[in-house]
């Protein structure tokens, strides 16, 4: 604590009466780091048009974003964290609304609630952390994207 206190160039008093921990202090950081991605995911949605190209460029960049900083003990002890769990459920959510716009528009299957469809997409992606390239990871987005395709609806 008297480290970072004197990195950021505060007293260790007025840091510990924010954070009684180095742990909360990373906690923090890292509920920051993971609001500032879903603000980026949504500023993707935005710049594309149309329902498959938003959700293709939004899995993209989350795929993107996966690759990195999951290489350590340290990372994957944020990653446990219950406010991960609440962002990721946001994530779900807000994928799952581009897919049940898709799916509306006749652009994605309807045979699969969109949530599930959203869960899919997000374990399917998690493979990403594992990639060595950036082509595998478009291959990876591409599979996970054209499985949505009405032409993979069940009795097809």
């Amino acid at each position: 604590m008297s480290a970072i206190a004197q990195e950021a160039g505060i007293g260790r008093a007025t840091l510990y009466k924010y954070f009684p921990d180095v742990e909360s202090i990373l906690l923090s950081w890292h509920e920051r780091q993971i609001q500032t991605h879903l603000e980026e995911l949504l500023r993707i949605k935005e710049q594309a048009a149309g329902a498959r190209q938003q959700l293709e460029a939004v899995l993209h960049t989350y795929a993107f974003l996966s690759r990195s900083g999951h290489d350590d003990a340290g990372a994957e002890r944020l990653h446990q964290g219950g406010h991960v769990g609440r962002a990721q459920q946001h994530l779900k959510d807000f994928l799952a609304e581009l897919i049940e716009q898709g799916a509306d528009a006749a652009v994605f299957r309807t045979d699969v609630a969109p949530d599930e469809l959203a869960a899919f997409c997000l374990h399917a992606l998690g493979a990403a952390t594992v990639l060595t390239s950036h082509e595998a990871v478009r291959r990876l987005v591409k599979v996970t994207t054209d499985a949505l395709h009405p032409d993979h609806m069940l009795g097809v």
